[in-house]
């Protein structure tokens, strides 16, 4: 069967997205971080409000304070394991099968955050620890799909395309558990059964269109852990030669950092920072500004992806960096009330589907021809989740140690500009991303 640019192919990744993007709305983004910070600081019973801190291994942290780390520790795991797992699969040719594994991890682990119980926090946040796991693990592998199912002159579109059917399908799931919140008062832990049972379900949909092996340069299962590191050796080596992609990496590293930390924080951020005029006003403008930002960002990839069509990917990808510096300045300087905060989740949404396609299309882009699509995207995995881990890290511990989440805005300005230095230096040199393909 031809595999690239194969119609039933595509729609098949594509699909994933759909599926597995429930976990960053619904568990990273809305309603899980909603529902942690609430039950960790309210009585069970009373629902009385019982302070912030919390213990966690034996220590008092701020709540919060724990959530980062929890998430931290998560990607950590990610960062150690896939890139010698991503060596085997490429050795083997059967990253589907690795893709199913961490997409069954994932799915199975926000189905049991159900049984979170505060007084339990450290078997409670487990699950949490596990589904992070999944989600990111399984993502190594179908980005790794895109340059193998389509040529280089769609890969921007696709890539728009697979970020908007994410937004739009999570949306759909996020607007369905808030009927069951809202309307049918049905606990909030159901709709995590919910998370893992569609990403489970519409993920049967990319597996059984995917092809089974591509490449692979052997099948004995001997060895698989030094074959893997092997493997993935000798793809380091070829990529530390190519210039451009040492520097997009490079940039990618800084810009990505501030992005994801906002995507992980930012209810956090506004459910302490910003001036509510109630508790239950609060949490349904944080949803209302969450569905704002999804939607938005739907627009936004493929604008983004019109945009590197007529001025390439880097300039693009400039356009957008810009935007987050002001999103940064703006909201440390500016967001105090609900209004104020609106206007940035516009903002935010516009430009991060933009920035998270055009990021995976460019290094897409940039990669040589090669079999080992899979080692070669687990760098830009280790890479976006080292970023992630002191994003998150230093986000939340200067947040505990200067006096609230404000003070940590300005680090992510910082990531931004960095990240905006080094795509410059990129710009120069890289005609091949410069002009419309």
């Amino acid at each position: 069967m031809k595999i690239k640019n194969n119609k039933k192919i595509i729609q098949g990744w594509v699909f994933y997205d759909w599926a597995n993007s429930v976990f960053p709305l619904v568990i990273t983004s809305a309603i899980f971080p909603n529902f942690y910070e609430y039950v960790t600081s309210h009585h069970p019973e009373t629902k009385e409000f019982t302070g912030t801190t919390v213990e966690f291994l034996g220590n008092h942290f701020h709540n919060t304070t724990v959530y980062s780390m929890a998430y931290s520790f998560a990607l950590l795991v990610v960062v150690l394991l896939v890139p010698i797992l991503s060596g085997i699969a490429d050795y083997l040719g059967n990253k589907k099968k690795f893709l199913q594994f961490f997409c069954y991890v994932g799915a199975v682990s926000c189905m049991l955050l159900y049984f979170f119980n505060p007084k339990h926090l450290e078997m409670s946040i487990l699950p949490f620890v596990t589904a992070t796991i999944g989600y990111w693990g399984s993502l190594v592998y179908y980005n790794s799909y895109l340059p193998e199912i389509v040529d280089m002159q769609f890969q921007d579109k696709l890539s728009a395309k697979g970020f908007a059917y994410g937004y739009f399908g999570s949306s759909l799931l996020l607007i369905i558990c808030l009927l069951l919140i809202m309307s049918f008062k049905v606990p909030v832990k159901y709709t995590f059964l919910l998370v893992g049972l569609w990403w489970i379900g519409f993920a049967q949909f990319t597996f059984s269109r995917l092809p089974e092996i591509i490449g692979g340069k052997g099948h004995s299962s001997k060895n698989l852990l030094w074959k893997g590191y092997k493997e993935l050796s000798q793809t380091f080596k070829e990529a530390i030669r190519l210039s451009s992609i040492k520097k997009f990496l490079s940039a990618y590293f800084f810009y990505n950092m501030g992005v994801q930390t906002v995507m992980v924080m930012a209810v956090l951020f506004a459910r302490q920072e910003i001036q509510w005029p109630s508790e239950s006003f609060k949490t349904t403008a944080l949803i209302i500004s969450i569905l704002i930002i999804q939607f938005l960002g739907i627009a936004g990839s493929y604008f983004f992806s019109y945009l590197s069509n007529k001025l390439g990917n880097i300039v693009a990808l400039l356009v957008a960096v810009s935007i987050w510096v002001f999103i940064c300045l703006y909201t440390f300087y500016q967001v105090f009330y609900p209004e104020q905060f609106y206007i940035v989740a516009a903002l935010v949404g516009f430009v991060m589907g933009g920035t998270q396609s055009l990021s995976r299309s460019t290094y897409s882009k940039l990669l040589p021809e090669t079999l080992d699509h899979a080692s070669y995207f687990s760098f830009f995995d280790v890479l976006e989740k080292i970023g992630m881990i002191l994003g998150t890290l230093s986000f939340g511990l200067i947040g505990e140690y200067f006096g609230g989440l404000r003070n940590s805005v300005p680090v992510l300005s910082i990531f931004f500009i960095l990240g905006l230095i080094l795509l410059f230096l990129l710009l120069s040199e890289n005609k091949k991303l410069l002009h419309k393909k």
